[in-house]
């Protein structure tokens, strides 16, 4: 399993602000500080604003903060609004859907050769649950480092003001 890198981002900007509580960000200094395009993170911390992990202040003076305590913000939560896809394999129903096709109780997945006898959809829908099991224990605070905040801080803001190379999005 790999998250996509809008996943990756919108986790990065959540971590960026939270390790600045006290203040509002923006766009170009978190993209500076990761060498992220601002366009891709503009469409980033939309979603995000819209799933109400994000509140944007607009204007002079605007910019970013967290919506909630990091301790409210879940990493499960994240990933479930970003990514658009958790099908493992392509057996794996749309989401909302049963397991096995269609409405509950529908014979196997469509298309599947073995369906009637795989077991490997029932293995890897265990081992995505395991995987939200751990994500879903995990808050944003979990992933602030707080004896060494100042110090991150400190780094993210030099990151700010050496020339990068911004990061090419596929």
């Amino acid at each position: 399993m790999r998250l996509t890198r809008h996943t990756d981002f919108a986790l990065r900007v959540l971590i960026f602000l939270g390790l600045c509580p006290n203040r509002l960000a923006s766009i170009r200094e978190i993209a500076e500080a990761y060498g992220i395009s601002e366009n891709h993170l503009v469409k980033v911390v939309h979603g995000l604003g819209r799933a109400g992990f994000v509140e944007t202040l607009r204007g002079r003076g605007g910019g970013l903060r967290l919506a909630r305590p990091p301790e409210a913000i879940r990493i499960g939560d994240v990933v479930r609004r970003t990514e658009e896809d958790l099908a493992l394999v392509d057996c794996f129903p749309p989401a909302g859907r049963s397991p096995h096709g269609g409405e509950a109780g529908a014979a196997q997945p469509v298309g599947c050769a073995i369906g009637g006898c795989c077991r490997l959809q029932t293995v890897l829908e265990e081992a995505l649950a395991a995987f939200f099991a751990v994500l879903d224990r995990t808050t944003l605070a979990d992933l602030l480092p707080q004896p060494d905040r100042e110090a991150i801080v400190a780094r993210l803001r030099l990151l700010v003001d050496e020339p990068r190379e911004p990061a090419r999005v596929r």
